[in-house]
Parts: structure tokens; sequence; C-alpha cells
């Protein structure tokens, strides 16, 4: 077993523990528990939210009703591990977004169209969240290696996390998407040029913050 593998099995244990603790009555763990999920809550709906939307709705109070939702529901979760719990705050985080974008751009009209498009929201994020783990994962890897490793979403979330918003964005843009330059200057409103010489100055930097290695692990 590689030490990745021993480190993410403590991760998991860790977080295990911290879901039995809250179901044994530790309602004080239920806030630092889902506050390991912030950063990646707050990729996903980056993902998502366009500047159309932006305009509407911030990802900040996006995250923050979904935080909020989860402590009041966490008696719905019935899982035990960190990989149902990711799981289960996505599907918060759709529901959340589903409903902001119904109160925000769609207002109360009935349109087909909008039906739709709110039905792909979920499927939208377990892509997104599929490209995050990618990025973190050697592209040899076997299936089974990369659902070992996917909980490591939640880790490179962090590392993002702590870059200026402009490079994150531009991160989320080209590497989670895979929008093209000319879209993601399109969406950031500068030029495609500019998109391109920002994407590469993220990326240099990220890789300063996050020591990523040769094969996009973050260490």
């Amino acid at each position: 077993m590689s030490i990745d593998s021993i480190d993410q099995s403590q991760t998991n244990e860790a977080v295990s523990e911290k879901i039995a603790a809250v179901r044994g009555g530790d309602a004080q763990s239920l806030g630092s528990l889902l506050l390991l999920y912030q950063n990646y809550l707050a990729i996903l709906a980056t993902t998502q939210l366009d500047q159309r939307l932006r305009r509407r709705m911030s990802t900040s109070d996006l995250v923050q009703e979904t935080m909020l939702a989860a402590h009041r529901d966490f008696g719905q979760f019935l899982g035990t591990s960190e990989g149902e719990l990711m799981a289960w705050l996505r599907q918060i985080l759709s529901h959340c977004l589903s409903h902001a974008i119904e109160k925000n751009v769609y207002a109360k009209k009935r349109d087909i169209r909008r039906e739709v498009a709110l039905d792909h929201v979920a499927k939208r994020l377990d892509d997104s969240m599929a490209r995050l783990s990618h990025m973190v994962t050697d592209k040899a890897a076997s299936p089974s290696e990369v659902m070992m490793r996917r909980e490591l979403a939640a880790e490179l979330s962090d590392q993002l996390a702590k870059l200026k918003e402009s490079y994150r964005d531009v991160i989320v843009y080209r590497n989670l998407q895979g929008l093209s330059f000319d879209e993601i200057a399109q969406r950031m409103e500068i030029k495609s040029g500019a998109a391109r010489m920002l994407w590469v100055r993220a990326i240099a930097k990220f890789k300063e913050v996050a020591q990523v290695d040769d094969n996009g692990a973050a260490s």
C-alpha cells in the first residue's frame, strides 16, 4: 500500500469518526465537520456560475446556504464515509443552485427549457467533481486507484482556495470546465491573450502554493 493510500485511509477514518461523534450527540463536531468541505463546495459552485449569474448571486452566499441546509438536515444523512458525505453535500448544493437560478434568473416564468436545464444541474456538478479529481490523479492510474483517491478533491479545493480569485477562476474554467481561452476571456471580460497569460501565471502559482508533483498530486 502506498503512502498516499495510507494517508487517505487515515483521513477517511477521521471523517467517519466525526460523523459517528455527531450522531452520538456531539453537536459541536458538526460545524467543524462541514467546514472541511467549504472550499470544495465553493469550487464546485464556481464551475456553475458564469458572469451573468454572478451578477445576481455570489458563490459565498450559495455555499453558506448549502452549509446551513446541511447543518439543519444532517439527521437525514445516512452515510458513514467521506465519499458519501461529499456526495450528499453535492446534492444539497445542486438543490440550492437550482433554487437560486429559479429565483434570480428565471423568476416565476414557466419554461420547458428552464426545467430541462435544472434537471441537469446535479449531473454538471458530478462532472465538475470528476474533473477536479483528475487534477490530483496520475493520468495512468487504474479506475480503482482513481476511486481510492477521489476524496482528494476536497484537499485540492483547499489548495485552490489559497489562490487569488482571478487565478482560481481561470484554473476552474480551463482545467475543470475545459473552456477555450476565447470562452474564458468572455466570462472574465478580458482579452483572449490576457486569459492565456493569466492561466499560465495561475498554474505556476498553484504548483508553488500546492506543491503539486509531476503526477498532479497535491502534497
